[in-house]
């Protein structure tokens, strides 16, 4: 058999599996994935490209969220996640968000409007701690501030009215940091809220996240952990995946030469 055609009977067999999965969500197991190069930190924040936002994307929560169970991308298709609502001002420089109560930073603090405040004054270089870069400051240069009403509602104060801001803060580049953590220590052992805790990093090798047991989604996880083998040869990630190591791939790496 040709590693083409084990490819496409591994990927038929993956698609198989993940069906199954969906129709059975069965909980434990630990997915084991390549990645493609090995970031030079943890923070998403501080980072320009998906090798560290695609493994660290799981271990924070944004404000907003697209919804995973649409196929495209949308304002229309904008969830709440650490928010539970939001709403204009009538002259469209306000976004209100009312946010979740209960949730608990990985190391057991609580998450309140604080930390959003917080995490905003970093992107705009209003807080006196600093980013060591800030690939995306351009994003909010129309942000004038943020306010924080009580310890579960905070309001995006805007120059000019900006619709598609929501657009932005649903990405997977605009996670709530926390308050109480430096930024040099996210870039090393990053704290968030979401549903896995950050293990470890070893550069070069591989990227470790366990489940979070005291998730704020009562049922989620269903995954134990995720293991990132940092594979920087395609044609060698590729065979790995044919051989059964890793147990999934992605589209564009399976190139017909492969």
């Amino acid at each position: 058999m040709t590693i083409r055609a084990i490819v496409a009977a591994s990927l038929l067999m993956s698609g198989l599996g993940a069906v199954n999965f969906a129709l059975a969500q069965k909980s434990g197991g630990t997915l084991k994935i390549y990645h493609r190069d090995s970031p030079a930190s943890m923070s998403i924040l501080e980072e320009a490209t998906l090798s560290t936002s695609m493994p660290m994307m799981g271990v924070f929560n944004n404000l907003l969220l697209y919804d995973q169970h649409v196929p495209q991308n949308s304002l229309q298709a904008i969830v709440p996640e650490l928010a539970t609502g939001w709403s204009w001002s009538e002259d469209g420089k306000e976004l209100s968000f009312m946010l979740r109560e209960g949730v608990k930073w990985h190391d057991g603090r609580p998450f309140t409007a604080n930390d959003v405040k917080c995490t905003w004054d970093l992107l705009t270089g209003k807080s006196s701690e600093k980013l060591r870069i800030n690939p995306r400051k351009a994003w909010y240069q129309n942000l004038e501030g943020v306010a924080t009403n009580g310890d579960f509602a905070v309001t995006f104060e805007l120059k000019q009215p900006q619709p598609a801001l929501l657009a932005l803060l649903a990405s997977g580049l605009a996670p709530v940091y926390p308050c109480h953590v430096p930024p040099r220590d996210i870039r090393a052992h990053p704290v968030g809220t979401g549903p896995f805790k950050f293990v470890e990093f070893k550069p070069n090798e591989s990227i470790r996240v366990r489940r979070n047991p005291d998730y704020w989604k009562n049922d989620r996880p269903y995954l134990d952990g995720i293991e990132w083998t940092i594979v920087g040869n395609r044609s060698t990630a590729v065979l790995g995946f044919a051989a059964g190591k890793f147990d999934m791939t992605w589209p564009y790496d399976v190139a017909i030469p492969l």
